[in-house]
């Protein structure tokens, strides 16, 4: 071969780029646009909003009056009420969905008789919209003819009790809803986990005496605490965020007890036209997500950096 027909080697000043990688470009632009038109473009549009007036209605010009719209936000103790309800909410959520959807993928895991059926059965909740769950539960909830306080009447253990408007009962309520609706996606996000569970790992721990509590410490957990986190890191994400769930239930309220920081976002935008003032709540949420996204992530790593 001479060396005019050779391959030539690339210059140590970078990488040489071939029409193949260009053409890869193609490829992603289908997935990327939506993705910059939809959710980033938006994102940067409500954060340039949020250092300015912009009202609903008004015939002046919308004014950039910088930080302004945060100041008043530190000062806004419904919102910072809400904040609270939000957290409360999220975490009253998160863990017991986590425990719960654990213990049914375990038993799921099992060989047990119409398995199949179960595991149909198990993901019912993920397959029906918020809007239908939360008109369902408004019907259990009923004061006069809901199943809930029927049963309870039955067992004698009194009944009457109006659950979404009752300011000791409404986010205690709230929260079970969550619990049961967002079961389905913990617990097959931890079965698949789990079925990538070598058996002989479990086997040779039986053989050297390990009881189930000690198998499940010692194999099972550390098989799916990769799963565990990042599925549980995304509930809380999704439940401080939630926003159709409680409004079709309780609307916010009795009193503010169900407001959530969406809720609250959304009535300062579209009930009372403060479109800033609420971009502004959005990019504090925004913030404290991405708190709690590098948190977690932080620990992935370090938790990797050990492995």
């Amino acid at each position: 071969m001479t060396p005019s027909t050779a391959t030539q080697r690339p210059e140590k000043g970078g990488p040489v780029r071939g029409p193949a990688d260009y053409g890869a470009w193609f490829l992603v632009l289908p997935a990327l646009i939506p993705i910059l038109v939809l959710s980033v473009g938006p994102l940067l549009y409500g954060i340039a909003l949020s250092f300015t007036d912009a009202q609903s209605g008004r015939t002046s010009a919308t004014q950039w009056i910088g930080l302004l719209n945060f100041q008043d936000l530190v000062h806004d103790t419904l919102f910072w009420d809400s904040f609270r309800i939000g957290l409360l909410w999220a975490v009253g959520v998160t863990v017991p969905q986590f425990l719960l959807a654990l213990g049914l993928a375990l038993l799921l895991n099992q060989n047990l008789r119409f398995r199949w059926l179960a595991r149909a059965l198990a993901i019912i909740p993920w397959a029906m919209p918020e809007v239908v769950v939360g008109i369902m539960w408004r019907l259990v909830y009923h004061p006069d003819a809901g199943v809930l306080n029927e049963t309870l009447s039955n067992l004698g253990l009194g009944g009457g009790r109006d659950w979404l408007t009752g300011t000791a009962t409404a986010l205690f309520a709230v929260i079970v809803v969550g619990i049961w609706a967002g079961m389905p996606q913990t617990t097959v996000a931890l079965l698949a986990g789990l079925q990538n569970t070598p058996r002989e790992l479990h086997e040779a721990a039986a053989m050297d005496g390990a009881g189930a509590w000690r198998r499940f410490r010692t194999v099972t957990w550390p098989a799916i605490k990769p799963v565990a986190l990042a599925i549980s890191a995304l509930n809380f994400i999704w439940n401080f965020n939630s926003f159709a769930l409680v409004y079709v239930l309780t609307q916010g309220g009795p009193g503010g007890r169900t407001r959530l920081p969406m809720l609250f976002a959304y009535e300062e935008a579209f009930r009372y036209g403060q479109f800033g003032y609420a971009a502004a709540m959005g990019c504090v949420m925004v913030a404290v997500i991405s708190v709690i996204l590098a948190f977690y992530l932080v620990g992935r790593l370090k938790g990797g950096d050990e492995s």
